[in-house]
């Protein structure tokens, strides 16, 4: 896997950050929580150790992880994903995700979308309905030649190409608007340490040139769409329209004009897209299907979901790594499973067993 600038911040981390092979490389994952699973795809560029440093990131996802086990993701090219990549294509967005699942074992879960996220995961409810309970949509566009003039894209583009530095600092203006200063510089210094210039100015080319419009009246997924009123970014006539074009879909209005979801009211925002996965009636755990587990193979599971080896585990039990490889693989017998990471799974999406 080829390492990126930004790395180091992976060793603050609270949450461990987990890898799943997919066609075009390594996509670094990380799930915080318990409870039905809501898989959040993120935006143009992130990288989930820099973010998570972040104390208005993190409150909103922890808010979140209060009702579901909430799955992020940095797209391939940045952030801890593999920044190697040549197609900037919806179709290679959506063999990520689709990869993403099915490492995780998922049958049914909610889908989150931000901004260009939000693209993808409609065109992923059009594919597989069968798979969502809900799909949420924030701050997004049916188009993102909408966003601006071609001349403004084409400008824009060349500045984060050639001057990465300045280009951080002119997006994180328009993203968040009014913003203190500090709130702002932090903001770009993200984004720098999740792209290098080429590939943030090809992912920002890639959310320009997509174009979900004529997908958007086939979701037949319970649908939220939320946005914000004064979004200078992604303006809210963009998010109205979106909505217009996807069958029964729910139009909230967010209060704020800076464009990331947590920026600003991050409780508010979070307390909405609840209200709306409770609506749908959630999802719950898969449930095991043999005997039930032994006090220690669930104590085992959990150390699984944490990131543990097999020997940090028997470090942590006093027992012996035989002792844990046998315990293993009485979960999977049990679970019926094959892999560990859906042992992971399963032990974040049943807390209460």
């Amino acid at each position: 896997m080829t390492a990126g600038p930004g790395d180091g911040m992976l060793t603050r981390m609270k949450q461990p950050v987990r890898f799943a092979a997919t066609p075009a490389g390594g996509v670094a994952y990380s799930m915080t929580g318990s409870g039905p699973p809501l898989i959040y795809a993120l935006g143009w560029v992130s990288h989930l150790g820099a973010m998570g440093e972040d104390p208005e990131h993190r409150r909103f996802v922890e808010a979140l992880a209060r009702e579901h086990t909430v799955i992020r993701y940095d797209k391939i090219g940045c952030g801890l994903s593999d920044r190697s990549r040549t197609e900037f294509t919806m179709e290679s967005e959506l063999a990520t995700l689709e990869a993403l699942v099915e490492h995780l074992g998922l049958k049914r879960f909610a889908l989150f979308g931000s901004c260009e996220g939000g693209q993808v995961a409609a065109a992923y409810a059009v594919r597989h309905p069968e798979l969502l309970s809900a799909l949420i949509m924030y701050g997004s566009c049916a188009r993102g030649a909408d966003l601006a003039q071609d001349e403004v894209r084409r400008s824009v583009l060349s500045l984060v190409r050639a001057h990465w530095g300045l280009g951080s600092r002119v997006l994180a203006d328009i993203w968040l608007p009014g913003a203190p200063a500090e709130q702002t510089a932090t903001f770009a210094e993200v984004q720098r340490a999740a792209a290098t210039a080429d590939m943030a100015a090809e992912l920002l080319d890639m959310f320009y040139r997509f174009d979900v419009a004529d997908l958007l009246p086939k979701v037949r997924v319970p649908t939220l769409v939320a946005h914000r009123r004064g979004s200078r970014a992604v303006r809210f006539e963009l998010g109205r329209e979106l909505a217009a074009l996807i069958p029964g879909a729910q139009l909230v209005a967010l209060e704020g004009r800076m464009q990331p979801i947590y920026a600003e009211g991050a409780d508010a925002a979070a307390s909405t897209l609840l209200s709306f996965l409770r609506d749908q009636g959630g999802t719950r755990g898969p449930r095991v299907g043999g005997a039930p587990l032994t006090a220690r193979e669930l104590q085992v599971t959990d150390l699984i979901a944490d990131g543990f080896t097999n020997a940090e585990i028997a470090r942590a039990l006093f027992v012996s790594v035989r002792t844990v490889d046998t315990h293993v693989d009485h979960v999977r017998t049990k679970l019926g499973v094959r892999a560990r990471t859906q042992i992971a799974v399963w032990a974040r999406l049943t807390p209460s067993r």
